[in-house]
């Protein structure tokens, strides 16, 4: 009888925006995933790292797989460090003293703790010291900082090519194909990451069409040189505000450190040759909110607020679109997602559907930094425990909790706020709220490009706007440290 293969498997994902005061403890991440083995499969979205692994494990029965924990949180500010530790330490222990033809990590790449910098090098660090010859793969976000020291302890790693990102799945699956070619001898990688400190706004970063097409474009001309496994760039993610934050090449080849030198030079070079595309303006919030109110063209048109984008560390508070929108008095329905604001929340729990709340103020609490408050009257219309699965593309099936949640009414206004932060990038999401939003006409979203996963073919026009928020285009708004600030483009 052969003795199988034997695959580890541990995911830790998460996006840090050192400019949000929401810090990502044991409670963020047991709200969306704090999970181990089975019930980590179980729980796992349709298009995701982890239906590759189910999808490995099912057509390798010559391979063991064991999923040790698996941990991800919706974006938001630092990690509180306890959390990353405990899992960093728990990874350790699983994987300490055990033989394995191969490990596995699902990982973003932008992460940041209360104390690290760089805690996916710590956990890279750590595991190859306790496993200092299993090959390593791992898949990362497309707005992963990598450090360059990682291709120090990574075998193979590849990144997601979309954004909107819903090829999860499809990348993990280049990560365990090269695992196995690695353990069969069939090839033998060397990997190389180049990061060269680029500072680039994902607003214009969409995989459809811009810089960014172009640049997965000549990245996937370099994969067909003969002996590359991998070649891809990386956007990075600014709102780490970290020493190591910037977009990066990642290129992987079969033996050839000499070809991966060059072709991550390249890359890297064309990465910054093209730094200046991502450049663009938007219009204020008052002109967004004017131009969507005038449009009369039919269907759902949406206009999104990126700088408080939760899926880029967003908090749901800033006040500036909401303030434009309530001085511009809509004469027709309108659907505003979203505030995040517990007592807001726990007055309406405790109101009741259909009572007036009186004159409520509206964001501007979480921080100070991005404008005051905004009043308004509301009265309650619905209540929700908050939970609701996506229907996609983005991470279909997934399950997603917002806590307690209440769809208030202002004037034209229909308002939804939450307990706790989280996108309105699916169409679930308003459905739990009883908002028919293929339906409706007028949408005003805390959202970037990944809502145009859904939306994109349910709205006739999304107009981004730029406003004040801890992911605002407008970069010098932000207390970057020094060393970055040096580095903001003009």
């Amino acid at each position: 009888m052969v003795e199988k293969r034997r695959l580890a498997v541990a995911r830790f994902w998460y996006e840090g925006n050192s400019f949000s005061p929401v810090l990502a403890d044991r409670a963020a991440f047991e709200r969306r995933e704090w999970l181990k083995g089975q019930q980590a499969l179980e729980r796992t979205a349709q298009e995701s790292e982890l239906r590759a692994v189910i999808e490995f494990a099912d057509r390798h029965p010559d391979w063991d797989v064991e999923v040790f924990r698996c941990a991800s949180a919706s974006p938001a500010g630092q990690i509180d460090d306890e959390i990353f530790t405990a899992f960093l330490e728990e990874t350790v222990a699983d994987l300490t003293g055990r033989t394995f033809d191969a490990i596995y990590l699902s990982l973003h790449g932008a992460g940041v703790t209360t104390r690290r910098e760089d805690p996916e090098v710590d956990l890279l660090r750590a595991i190859r010291k306790i496993q200092p010859n299993v090959p390593i793969g791992a898949s990362f976000d497309l707005h992963g900082n990598l450090s360059n020291e990682l291709a120090d302890h990574l075998t193979t790693g590849s990144v997601y090519r979309t954004y909107p990102h819903i090829d999860m799945r499809e990348t993990a699956w280049r990560v365990l194909s090269v695992l196995e070619r690695t353990v069969a001898g069939e090839v033998k990688p060397v990997c190389r990451i180049l990061n060269g400190g680029l500072l680039l706004p994902s607003f214009n970063m969409r995989t459809k069409d811009g810089p960014m097409r172009e640049l997965q474009e000549f990245a996937a001309a370099c994969r067909k040189e003969t002996g590359v496994l991998e070649a891809t760039v990386f956007g990075g993610f600014p709102f780490a505000n970290t020493p190591g934050t910037g977009g990066c090449a990642l290129v992987v080849t079969d033996g050839d450190p000499d070809k991966a030198d060059r072709i991550a030079r390249t890359l890297g070079g064309e990465l910054k040759r093209r730094q200046p595309e991502f450049m663009i303006s938007l219009p204020t919030a008052a002109a967004g909110v004017a131009r969507a109110l005038a449009s009369n063209k039919p269907g759902l048109l949406a206009v999104t607020d990126p700088g408080d984008n939760p899926y880029s560390g967003g908090i749901n508070d800033t006040p500036e679109m909401f303030r434009a929108l309530v001085a511009a008095q809509p004469n027709r329905p309108v659907v505003f997602a979203a505030f995040t604001d517990a007592d807001i929340v726990d007055k309406a729990w405790r109101a009741g559907v259909g009572k007036n709340l009186g004159v409520v103020e509206f964001g501007g609490k979480a921080m100070k930094d991005y404008g005051a408050p905004v009043k308004a009257e509301a009265t309650v219309v619905k209540l929700t425990d908050g939970v609701f699965r996506n229907i996609g593309p983005m991470e279909t099936g997934i399950e997603l909790r917002c806590g307690r949640t209440a769809l208030l009414q202002s004037g034209n206004i229909s308002i939804i706020v939450t307990e706790f932060v989280a996108p309105a990038n699916d169409p679930a999401f308003f459905h739990l709220h009883g908002v028919d939003i293929e339906n409706e006409q007028l949408l005003f979203v805390k959202a970037k490009n990944h809502f145009r996963a859904a939306f994109d073919a349910i709205c006739s026009e999304i107009i981004d706007i730029d406003a004040p928020g801890p992911a605002c285009l407008d970069m010098t708004m932000l207390p970057f440290i020094p060393e970055l600030k040096a580095r903001i483009p003009a």
